[in-house]
């Protein structure tokens, strides 16, 4: 008998990947801190991908945040002169885009 009013949280799983660089454990700490709170947007969010790349533009911090969510991949790719700034930003605009997925899914 399940008992009412008892939310079991579970952890979205982040995957952190770096293309041509070593991320530092400090920047893996931040993306983990800012992508964790996208988990908040949606509990069934369970995993999440981010790829942090180096470009050779002058803005060359890329960030991309990947996920799948109602059936649908969710991608939002951003750069900035630093990965904070990046991830800061791509985070933003998931968030906007859950929110919209979500939405969406429930007018229907």
């Amino acid at each position: 008998m399940p008992i009412q009013g008892l939310k079991v949280e579970v952890k979205m799983e982040i995957r952190v990947k770096s293309l041509k660089f070593d991320a530092t454990q400090k920047l893996q700490d931040y993306v983990d801190k800012k992508v964790s709170r996208l988990s908040k947007f949606d509990d069934t969010l369970k995993e999440i991908e981010v790829t942090l790349s180096l470009l050779t533009e002058p803005e060359n911090k890329n960030v991309k945040l990947q996920t799948r969510l109602y059936g649908q991949d969710l991608l939002i790719e951003r750069k900035a002169a630093s990965f904070e700034d990046a991830v800061s930003a791509a985070v933003d605009a998931m968030k906007e885009k859950i929110v919209r997925t979500k939405e969406k899914k429930f007018e229907a």
